[in-house]
């Protein structure tokens, strides 16, 4: 908890005028596994929350994050830990979110999650992007409004990726493999696809069970695009099991040729992780490239 003991008295004070009960003498127990944010369990008295900390300039990314999280919220589709308060002060950042016991799902667990998907991704805007720009992971993503949707994929996402890489030392192939890829994307997106309301990063780590077997989603980068951009994140590091694919698919089935967009999709996590995280995804960056521009030919 490096760091957080200082403001606790000011995000105490923040949690009892936004939830409207004291926070007196609030304790704080440290959690393992983040690394992008320091998290804890603040306890006051009978309630606890669950608090994410950064520097005090990334205010915005906790603001945007609670926006993303009421707007899914909203939706009555997938759980989500509601966002109580965020503030800064004594040089660091937090945001407030309702804590949750996590357990393991019911038997039709992952079902449920996949038709809880499905009806997110019913909830449609009148163009891609959203409301504000926020952050994946760490890094800004611009979510200015754009009607046509290969257009806002190369610039908004996989264009911004590359120019990040190339101020971080990447050129060279990636670069030019990348140029020529931006170049074809309306060859890749061919089947109009409806702005759809995205979690946008939906892997393992960001899905889990309520204590009564409930999916929850949490962690999101929102915005409105095609909905296959999350699924192809569900497949990205592991994948999710049958069940959550074939409810997803019983409850709205997908276009022909998801499986080549699935690559494009996910070369724009893959990018990011390489802009995050260093050369250990160069290699998958090139290879997603490659078999993407072989079959634009």
């Amino acid at each position: 908890m490096t760091g957080s003991r200082q403001p606790l008295g000011l995000i105490a004070g923040d949690i009892a005028r936004a939830a409207g009960h004291p926070c007196a003498d609030p304790r704080a127990r440290g959690l393992g596994g983040g690394c992008i944010n320091e998290a804890l369990v603040l306890t006051c008295g009978s309630h606890s929350y669950f608090v994410k900390l950064n520097s005090a300039d990334l205010l915005p990314m906790f603001e945007a994050e609670a926006a993303g999280l009421t707007t899914l919220a909203a939706t009555a589709t997938l759980r989500v830990p509601g966002p109580l308060c965020s503030g800064s002060g004594a040089g660091r950042a937090w945001l407030v979110l309702e804590y949750l016991d996590l357990g393991r799902g019911r038997p039709t667990g992952w079902a449920d999650a996949g038709r809880g998907l499905a009806a997110l991704h019913r909830h449609t805007g009148a163009s891609f992007g959203w409301v504000r720009d926020n952050t994946l992971g760490a890094t800004p993503q611009h979510n200015a409004p754009d009607r046509d949707w290969a257009r806002f994929w190369a610039q908004r996402r996989l264009g911004f990726q590359l120019d990040l890489a190339a101020r971080h030392g990447h050129g060279g192939a990636l670069q030019r493999q990348g140029e020529a890829l931006l170049g074809r994307l309306p060859a890749l997106i061919d089947h109009g696809p409806a702005p759809s309301l995205l979690h946008g990063d939906l892997w393992g780590g960001n899905l889990a069970f309520a204590e009564g077997g409930e999916p929850v989603v949490f962690d999101p980068a929102v915005y409105y695009g095609d909905r296959e951009a999350d699924l192809a994140m569900t497949e990205l590091f592991g994948g999710f099991p049958g069940d959550f694919y074939a409810a997803y698919r019983e409850a709205w089935p997908l276009d022909p040729g998801y499986s080549t967009r699935r690559d494009l999709y996910n070369l724009y996590h893959v990018l990011n992780h390489l802009n995050l995280f260093g050369g250990g995804y160069l290699g998958q960056a090139l290879d997603l490239m490659g078999r993407l521009l072989a079959r634009a030919r």
